[in-house]
């Protein structure tokens, strides 16, 4: 490596960009693990900004004439050097970015500004609509942008808030459904496994900073993938628990190879502090049982150790006698462990008490589960009971309640009903709702993708709007409700958002139990490559309106959303057929929720920094701040007090600020333009309590100079 080092310098005094390409390759080699999941993570991608005005420094492609396709060629990057305004037609002077030697001029209208994921960007928002029946809740928000950038504007409102994360990427199955670099990933592409791990793994590595410390994420997925995204979920995910479940999506199956395919994969990855909400459905068990009045109890573990390091020989000190009455079958107490070279005769008494001890099925001496004091605080307790009497093994059965039950009784999950008086064992009964945990085999018929995905988005928004494959929305409601069941100010994220499905599960949660969950929707505009071709024939291309119509935030997304809220199909008719299930009301009633609709915008550092864009920062102050209530679009006047947040752009105005700040119960943010140090710990000081200060643009400016690059090696 250290020769490769002195190498890579030679480079760069002649190259310092190649150099600085060299190395990171070199970094990302060495930063290869010895096991594990190991892949070409290639050059870091690029998106096109399509619509965004072209201006000097910015980085562009050249677009096909119209009523062509892209060919290779024109994915090559170029910059902007200079725009010659003069004349009819504004035309710009572009340097290759590989090779300076190589220029070129070409009319402002044939190009494309282009992003690469190395670079830092400095984004903003741009409200697109609102749908508003929700009083005062909290705002949804849906973004059209590219998901990584999106995802790095969201480490600035949200790092460590989110708490619930649920994406439904792209399955990678060779079909024409998602790009890397802005290039289709065909099946025969050789490195499509690579390219879909490192597209997928400098996304999750973003994510998992937006976590909170009890959050969790769920990611699905179907077989052509799943083993290689287990792997990279635990490697970027370090310290999560991780859990995957099996759902039934298609009963009637689909023929793949040999067998008839009914399921596809969750992968749950579990923060350090994640709880579950316990649910009455878990999602397995015949429905006679799950809808019986009968309480729920959690199963008792066997105190025979089985498996492996079963044997006394592997834990000694396990090997003792349990002491029970056989008359009444209360166990009295746990004895001390026998020493070794010494046997039991297996018929000790003593007085009317007799001793059970650790005997396999085999004859063969095992050992108990637990050690003697362990046992005797459960047998206090009531938490250990003795079953019959073993002839062959002459011995007693013996089960104690598992230490992840005693955890749910003692976080109030299970409680107990009573204690029998004969054989003082209690019993143990989940509380209320909270009766089960989901299993891990999903079997319900309220997940079929083609009745309650796709049929359910023919219904809301009319058969010519098609999304292929979109989730049963009970599916995600069931997935989701795991995980933020018991939080009812929840914030759900899907940055793979598609046709909108989590966004209206989560609304479904709330109109169940009260709920104030947010949910926050990323997608981008992509068009269909079967609608491409059709419109590069028609002569239109990205940036045309003619085009945008049909991407899948304008055409699907949005629509979908707003239709679900205000029970109203896109021409305006009452959405026909009902929801099921957990919730059963006519779809056109809609939802008592808000939303607003943003596109991602690309925004000039020094115009944010001389507070000539604060417009398009506005939204991002706002949501850092709830999404909820009034947002603060202007500060001419030097300052304003919203609902959750103030903004103080003139010090000068400091008192009248901190008055009206004082004055406004439940603002919880306040940010402060400055570029002093001192001046800014001033108002710090005189802030009222409870409010938070930011600094601007500061903290926006470093934000995302420091989270360029970030999930790229």
């Amino acid at each position: 490596m250290s020769r490769l080092n002195d190498l890579i310098r030679q480079v760069a005094l002649t190259n310092e960009s190649l150099a600085s390409d060299l190395q990171r390759e070199v970094a990302a080699l060495a930063d290869r693990r010895s096991f594990g999941l190991n892949f070409e993570r290639h050059v870091p991608e690029a998106v096109e900004l399509p619509g965004r005005p072209v201006r000097r420094g910015d980085k562009v492609r050249v677009l096909p004439p119209r009523g062509e396709i892209p060919r290779a060629a024109d994915s090559r990057l170029w910059q902007v050097i200079r725009i010659n305004r003069t004349g009819g037609t504004p035309r710009a002077e572009l340097v290759s970015i590989t090779d300076e030697t190589v220029t070129r001029t070409q009319d402002i209208a044939d190009l494309v500004g282009v992003a690469e994921f190395r670079d830092p960007i400095y984004p903003g928002l741009v409200s697109t609509g609102t749908v508003e029946r929700g009083g005062d809740k909290p705002f949804h928000t849906v973004i059209n942008a590219e998901n990584f950038h999106a995802l790095q504007a969201l480490l600035f409102t949200h790092r460590g808030k989110v708490d619930c994360i649920y994406i439904d990427p792209p399955y990678n199955t060779g079909a024409r459904v998602w790009k890397y670099d802005n290039d289709y990933v065909e099946a025969d592409d050789y490195y499509r496994h690579s390219k879909w791990l490192a597209f997928m793994e400098r996304r999750l590595i973003l994510a998992r900073d937006l976590l909170a410390p009890d959050g969790a994420i769920v990611v699905t997925i179907d077989e052509h993938e799943i083993h290689r995204l287990g792997l990279l979920l635990q490697q970027v995910f370090d310290g999560f628990t991780q859990q995957m479940v099996t759902i039934v999506i298609n009963p009637k199956g689909v023929t793949q190879g040999y067998l008839s395919r009914v399921e596809e994969y969750a992968i749950y990855s579990f923060g350090p502090d994640a709880e579950l909400s316990a649910v009455p459905d878990d999602l397995l068990t015949h429905r006679e049982e799950v809808m019986s009045d009968e309480p729920a109890r959690p199963r008792w573990k066997g105190l025979l150790r089985s498996g492996d390091e079963a044997l006394r020989a592997d834990r000694p000190n396990m090997y003792y006698p349990v002491w029970l009455d056989p008359e009444t079958r209360r166990l009295v107490r746990a004895g001390e462990s026998l020493k070794d070279g010494l046997d039991p005769t297996y018929e000790e008494v003593e007085g009317n008490l007799v001793a059970a001890w650790p005997v396999r099925s085999d004859g063969s001496q095992g050992r108990w589960g637990v050690g003697p004091e362990t046992l005797n605080e459960l047998i206090v307790n009531g938490l250990a009971a003795c079953g019959s009497y073993d002839r062959r093994r002459r011995t007693w059965g013996i089960t104690y309640l598992s230490a992840q039950a005693r955890s749910d009784l003692e976080a109030g999950r299970l409680q107990i009903l009573q204690v029998d008086e004969t054989t003082g064992v209690a019993d143990v009964a989940y509380v209320g709702s909270a009766q089960r945990r989901a299993r891990t085999v999903w079997h319900r018929s309220s997940h079929d993708a083609g009745a309650h995905g796709t049929d359910l988005i023919g219904s809301i928004l009319g058969a010519g709007r098609v999304f292929p494959f979109p989730k049963s929305i009970y599916a995600v409601e069931d997935s989701i409700r795991l995980l933020v069941g018991a939080k009812k100010d929840a914030v759900v994220l899907d940055f793979f958002a598609g046709s909108g499905t989590t966004a209206h599960a989560v609304m479904r949660l709330n109109r169940q139990d009260g709920g104030q969950r947010q949910s926050i929707s990323i997608t981008n505009n992509e068009v269909s490559a079967d609608e491409q071709k059709t419109l590069r024939a028609s002569g239109f291309r990205p940036g045309d309106p003619e085009w945008e119509q049909y991407g899948i935030c304008d055409y699907i997304t949005k629509p979908r959303i707003a239709a679900a809220v205000t029970g109203l199909t896109p021409d305006g008719e009452p959405i026909k057929g009902d929801y099921k299930f957990t919730d059963e009301f006519p779809m056109s009633d809609g939802f008592e929720e808000n939303v607003e609709f943003f596109t991602l915008t690309y925004e000039a550092p020094l115009r944010v920094a001389s507070n000539r864009d604060f417009g398009r920062i506005a939204p991002l102050l706002w949501m850092r701040a709830g999404s909820r209530g009034r947002r603060i679009e202007d500060i001419s006047a030097g300052w304003d007090v919203a609902d959750a947040y103030g903004v103080l752009a003139d010090l000068d105005q400091t008192e009248a600020f901190l008055h009206g700040l004082g004055g406004q119960q439940g603002a919880e943010l306040a940010f402060i333009v400055t570029d002093e140090d001192r001046l800014f710990e001033t108002v710090v000081r005189q802030l009222p309590d409870g409010v938070e200060p930011v600094r601007l643009y500061e903290a926006y400016l470093r934000n995302f100079e420091l989270e360029s690059g970030r999930g790229l090696r």
